[in-house]
């Protein structure tokens, strides 16, 4: 009798276990809520239109195990990451909401989980429909072979596209990882947090973000692109003064005196500006 009431619970508790949702696999070292600021916005981000009816953006952070769970209509999870920046992108783009384009880029650079202390997470081969986002990639396990150099460079290309939107590109060195912890640590610990509750995202909180290229690294970088310079041309038929609008950003207006190109009548005048951008944080 005692067997069968234990046969009868055990069914009862399958039964009630295999209606409850999927949640993500916790593995022994998450990491996945260490920029929860840029989760945060980016989540908002990708529910103005969500097509793949991805679970959330949580999901695109995780293992492949746990990551399919959440991905929707998404199959290549190596291309997951990619498509959450790519649509929220275009939702912000199509918003007019500078600001949270350069999130979802920033959410793209971001570290994916993987199953141990130097591992790789694998690279999508999948072009993005958006080309700010396909210029970049995520950041790779710090003590993962060449990790120094990869995520380095991952940063600067981050700050260039940052940095053509009018924004901060030191915004970019937000993205980096942890320090890079042993590979002969059979438990996966490395160095991590985790912290849903933690709005700022704890690896910036508790101090634990390796930045990955110094500020004068960023600046030379962006060099050629951190001053919005543009040029537009203006045709006079005068002497007046001809009224020339650049295409830059932000749109600035400059007056050229064409008094010494009179002859012949009608004259070309080229204008380069640079203006300094609005930082948004």
């Amino acid at each position: 009798m005692v067997c069968i009431k234990s046969f009868i619970v055990l069914s009862v508790f399958s039964a009630v276990a295999a209606a409850l949702p999927a949640f993500p696999q916790r593995r022994e070292v998450p990491q996945e809520h260490s920029h929860e600021a840029i989760l945060r916005t980016v989540r908002t981000t990708l529910n103005l239109n969500n097509p793949d009816k991805i679970v959330d953006p949580v999901f695109s952070l995780l293992g492949d195990a746990a990551a399919k769970q959440g991905a929707g209509s998404i199959t290549d999870l190596a291309c997951f990451q990619q498509a959450v920046a790519d649509q929220a992108f275009t939702n912000a783009k199509t918003a007019g909401d500078s600001a949270s384009m350069i999130n979802a880029l920033m959410f793209r650079a971001v570290e994916r989980n993987t199953g141990g202390v130097g591992v790789k997470s694998a690279l999508c081969t999948q072009t993005a429909k958006n080309p700010e986002v396909a210029a970049i990639t995520q950041h790779q396990d710090p003590a993962s072979d060449g990790a120094a150099a990869t995520n380095k460079a991952i940063v600067l290309a981050l700050a260039k596209e940052i940095a053509k939107l009018g924004g901060d590109p030191q915004l970019a060195l937000q993205t980096g990882t942890f320090a890079p912890g042993s590979k002969s640590d059979n438990t996966g610990k490395g160095n991590s947090c985790d912290d849903a509750n933690d709005a700022t995202g704890c690896i910036i909180s508790q101090k634990l973000l390796v930045e990955d290229a110094t500020a004068a690294e960023i600046n030379a970088a962006v060099a050629g692109i951190s001053g919005s310079t543009g040029s537009g041309t203006a045709t006079s038929t005068d002497c007046a003064d001809a009224t020339v609008t650049v295409t830059v950003t932000p749109t600035v207006t400059a007056t050229v005196d064409t008094a010494a190109t009179c002859a012949p009548p009608s004259s070309t005048v080229v204008v380069t500006v640079t203006a300094a951008p609005t930082a948004r944080r």
